[in-house]
């Protein structure tokens, strides 16, 4: 079955994507019934390119990596200005479903909330990667999204491509989530293992997760939790139907630990992790981020590197603890490849 995709934001997800359904088109075609038809991009750094009979994906790929603009696509291609706002765009694209994949605004959501109001309130399917609007505004687009009988997705928000909304909606269907605990953020738990198998000191590791593309020139989102704490909100939101804001989240981060800290854990048995957790009492809920000492035992211990996990605590399972990349290219580029397949069964139904 075909289905009309348009890109919002084409930078390192937004091209992941493109490499994944180029190498699997055959795949996607014969085992899921997928046939995605690329037919409009939009990048406020690299411009848009509309072309209703489909972009062909290796010649966008190819004018990206020579570091031009999508408006130099060779392909065949609708005449418009440099750069169409991705509001103009969304209007006058028909397209099934919209792949928003800007950045990320965490205290605003913007701009890409009104990116995805326009596409569902147009008919529009939407999957997003973007934690911005995931985390302010779950509810309200979740419902914009029922009321125009289409799909909002957000499997790349929490894990990448890791499936955590997928997990519960599907594997664990069924189970009351009482807890949900683990380590989202990949920059933190490289620095903490660092710090406890190189003996490092925290400036050490951190200038090492620079140096290796982990961390940001300013890390403040990552070593304070911020970053953790959108994501604890997400999963707070959308899989225990609370209302939580993240200024609501108790926030500690690991830029006040040392490596003797880290060394009298370990000689305690312990292993420190920057932990997200959200917990339900009834109607109450409850969220945190915070660096814990977990026993050796735990299974969110063993999680080394940039590594990202979560424990489910359910009523009919008892504790899941799933384990995978929390960030990369291809990993989200997957997540939202995921929650189009998803939408995809749900229309044959």
């Amino acid at each position: 079955m075909e289905y009309k995709i348009m890109l919002i934001g084409c930078g390192t997800v937004g091209q992941g994507l493109l490499e994944i359904l180029l190498k699997k088109a055959e795949f996607l075609r014969d085992c899921h019934d997928f046939e995605p038809r690329v037919v409009a991009i939009t990048d406020m750094m690299k411009g848009t390119v509309v072309a209703p009979e489909g972009l062909e994906i290796d010649r966008v790929l190819e004018t990206l990596k020579a570091g031009k603009k999508l408006n130099d696509y060779p392909g065949k291609k609708q005449k418009t200005e440099d750069y169409v706002d991705p509001l103009d765009l969304i209007e006058r694209v028909e397209a099934d479903i919209m792949a928003e994949m800007t950045y990320t605004d965490i205290k605003t959501g913007e701009p890409a909330t009104s990116y995805i109001k326009k596409a569902l309130r147009t008919g529009k399917h939407v999957v997003t990667s973007n934690k911005g609007p995931a985390a302010l505004h779950y509810a309200e687009l979740q419902e914009l999204a029922r009321v125009n009988r289409r799909h909002f997705r957000i499997e790349g928000t929490v894990m990448s491509g890791t499936p955590v909304f997928h997990l519960f909606e599907n594997g664990l269907a069924g189970n009351e989530l009482r807890e949900v605990k683990g380590i989202l953020n990949g920059t933190t738990n490289f620095i903490l293992s660092k710090m406890e198998l190189d003996g490092m000191e925290y400036d050490e590791a951190l200038k090492l997760a620079q140096q290796l593309g982990y961390a940001e020139a300013d890390p403040t989102a990552d070593v304070e939790g911020f970053d953790a704490v959108a994501k604890v909100v997400i999963l707070a939101n959308a899989l225990m139907g609370g209302k939580i804001k993240p200024a609501e989240v108790r926030r500690q981060g690991i830029s006040h630990l040392r490596k003797k800290d880290i060394q009298q854990a370990r000689e305690a048995g312990l292993r420190y992790k920057l932990i997200a957790c959200v917990k339900k009492d009834g109607e109450k809920i409850e969220a945190s981020v915070a660096p814990e000492k977990l026993p050796l035992t735990d299974p969110l211990a063993g999680v080394m590197g940039a590594q990202n996990a979560l424990t489910f605590e359910t009523d009919l399972m008892g504790k899941v603890t799933i384990q995978g990349a929390g960030a990369g290219r291809i990993e989200t580029g997957f997540s939202i490849l995921s929650d189009m397949l998803a939408i995809g069964r749900c229309q044959k139904k």
